[in-house]
């Protein structure tokens, strides 16, 4: 039997079957609770909802960097279907690897005795291997089955092998981009289900912390978690926000404006270190968690031609920031070139307070 086949015929196929009547309010109502449960994991979340959509009961993770907060990919993995076995029917499959075909693919390929699937990493030559074996109808594009079997192509490794401009001539483009997902490569970018503006990650301390470098520890790793998943789509932090829980009174909140929008988890790291060597904690911490908005694109560096390059974190701005925090507000000046042909000097430029904007 298959998907949107007629009644009758799949009855003559199963006569002892028992049909039940069709109830997609309750399916999109059950697979939108799993993915309120995957979105704790992950705001890097595609899925569709449609109870009628082929791609219906499929959700695609990004990844990128949690394996600082939940493990790695086998452990993460096994997460998430715990997460969410409670609210399905049958118990969930993952698969893992580095692109979303091939994430599929071993998703497909999991059974009830080895419910995770992982391809090697290796990047597009460990995947191909991987999907090299595998019959050509797991490719995207069940109408090109047919046509694959008339020139004797039932394996994925076998279309791979092939020039991709002989099989773009014989099948057109959609057959250059089964080749390219043939070979492992698939450039089609994740699209969450709902607009990524904030990235949040939190850990519990377990005893409480009042130690500084121990803080630092722990910012370092949910710095690094949430900068990765930003780099990942491009994106940057103008604003961090770290909140402490403590043992008695109230949490303890810190905003900090970033220069520029970044996903460089030492440079958010910095400033927010440079916070807490001036804040006096009342009580030791229990929870630590950190929110970066991730709205902005990443901020580019213009690179000279024939200088030296420094490293992305000795930027004016960004030493200038922890200049200001270090030494108070209002106490580190910058000057801005406004209007150089300006017949009085106070027009030409003007004097900005570094670190502006910090809370």
């Amino acid at each position: 039997m298959r998907p949107g086949q007629p009644l009758g015929a799949a009855h003559k196929l199963a006569p002892e079957a028992t049909f039940l009547p069709a109830d997609p309010p309750a399916y999109r109502t059950a697979f939108e609770a799993a993915l309120e449960a995957l979105a704790a994991f992950t705001p890097a979340l595609e899925s569709e909802t449609d109870p009628a959509a082929p791609a219906f009961g499929r959700a695609i993770l990004g990844i990128e960097g949690l394996d600082r907060l939940w493990g790695d990919e086998p452990a993460l993995a096994a997460r998430v279907r715990a997460a969410v076995a409670p609210l399905l029917p049958a118990e969930p499959r993952a698969g893992i690897g580095d692109t979303r075909f091939g994430a599929a693919v071993a998703a497909a390929l999991a059974t009830r005795d080895a419910p995770i699937v992982a391809i090697p990493p290796g990047g597009a030559a460990e995947e191909a291997a991987f999907l090299a074996p595998l019959p050509i109808g797991l490719l995207p594009a069940p109408e090109l089955e047919p046509r694959f079997a008339l020139f004797g192509l039932r394996r994925i490794g076998e279309l791979a092998a092939l020039p991709r401009s002989a099989v773009v001539a014989r099948f057109g483009s959609l057959g250059g981009e089964l080749h390219d997902l043939a070979r492992g490569l698939d450039g089609r970018p994740l699209r969450p289900r709902r607009p990524i503006e904030r990235l949040r990650a939190d850990a519990e301390l377990d005893p409480p912390v009042e130690d500084r470098e121990a803080l630092r520890f722990v910012l370092h790793h949910l710095a690094g978690a949430l900068c990765a998943q930003l780099a990942a789509r491009g994106a940057g932090a103008a604003k961090a926000i770290l909140e402490l829980e403590l043992e008695r009174g109230a949490p303890l909140r810190v905003e900090q404006v970033l220069p520029e929008p970044v996903a460089l988890p030492e440079l958010v790291e910095r400033l927010l270190v440079a916070r807490l060597e001036t804040t006096v904690l009342p009580a030791p911490a229990t929870r630590l968690a950190l929110e970066l908005d991730g709205r902005a694109p990443q901020a580019g560096t213009q690179l000279g031609l024939f200088t030296p390059q420094s490293a992305g974190a000795d930027r004016l701005a960004w030493q200038l920031a922890g200049l200001a925090i270090r030494f108070g507000p209002g106490r580190i000046w910058r000057v801005e070139l406004r209007d150089p042909e300006a017949p009085l000097a106070e027009g030409r430029v003007a004097w900005t307070a570094a670190g502006e904007g910090t809370a």
